[in-house]
């Protein structure tokens, strides 16, 4: 539905992109629907689009019925027949809301028969891998670099704060934070080339100010293990800050930068039947997951 495309991949231009059609096909078939529905769903003129009411709950309605469909043609063209296999999955540690160990646990028990691989790391060594062919699918945030010779497709959004020792000061603040504020505090960051290392400097841009990065870590969960001891802040996917591991406080950001969203990237050609059912299926709870939680 071309509707929840324009939604889900942030755009017109980007679900143009996802489906291969003309933007204006795009625009028109949303512009026919709120003509024959007599109301308004997204509004114009904004850099990203932004649902109206009505909007937000035919999203709701559209995103059920795609769901069941999908689930259908799961069923129907017959991926429950995929008895054997291997799945090599790489995965980031910015999952959003998105819950993969517990995906693969009910996957296994559909397709038993289907083996999988887990290996963790950064979004780029990840893709690399994919490419050599020594990953099958790799779920991490999207970014400008991976189409047209990937698949990617939308799993859960992810948003970004700031990390911050237990006890610091910035801890204590009862609402957003101007980035401003951490003009003399030393930041802990990715590598420069890292999406979030960009972030940061964009961020910090808006902000009018000169990030210090005192420290450099090769993964998230190194860079909260930093702030928890006191080392720094950071600018960190908020799921990253929210599970397992050191203590650390956050605060949301009076304009935080976006973060990409997080989603399944597969090769763009033809991929094993095991494969495409893992995929396929991620989708699938990623949709239950966000039904769930609109309702």
């Amino acid at each position: 539905m071309y509707f929840d495309a324009v939604i889900r991949e942030g755009g017109f231009t980007k679900a143009a992109r996802q489906l291969h059609v003309a933007q204006p096909a795009i625009s028109a078939q949303v512009r026919q629907l709120e003509t024959e529905l007599g109301v308004t769903l997204i509004q114009r003129g904004t850099r990203s689009p932004v649902l109206t009411q009505a909007g937000e709950l035919l999203l709701v309605h559209a995103r059920q019925v795609l769901a069941h469909i999908e689930a259908a043609r799961l069923e129907m063209a017959g991926i429950s027949s995929v008895t054997k296999g291997t799945v090599r999955i790489g995965a980031t540690q910015v999952l959003g809301a998105f819950n993969l160990a517990a995906s693969m646990a009910s996957f296994r028990l559909r397709y038993p028969g289907v083996a999988m691989t887990l290996r963790s790391g950064l979004l780029d060594e990840l893709v690399a891998q994919l490419d050599a062919g020594t990953l099958d699918v790799v779920i991490g945030p999207e970014h400008a670099g991976l189409r047209p010779r990937h698949r990617v497709e939308w799993l859960a959004e992810e948003r970004l704060v700031l990390a911050v020792p237990m006890g610091h000061p910035l801890a204590a603040a009862t609402g957003p934070i101007d980035l401003a504020e951490c003009r003399d505090e030393p930041f802990i960051c990715l590598p420069p080339g890292s999406g979030m290392h960009a972030l940061l400097l964009q961020a910090a841009s808006s902000a009018g100010i000169e990030p210090r990065i005192d420290f450099q870590a090769d993964n998230p969960g190194s860079i909260r293990d930093l702030v928890a001891v006191g080392l720094g802040v950071a600018l960190m996917a908020a799921s990253t800050t929210a599970g397992p591991g050191a203590p650390v406080a956050t605060c949301e950001l009076i304009h935080p930068p976006e973060h990409p969203p997080v989603t399944v990237i597969t090769p763009s050609k033809q991929t094993a039947p095991a494969t495409r059912a893992f995929a396929d299926y991620l989708r699938h709870k990623a949709s239950l997951t966000l039904m769930t939680d609109r309702k």
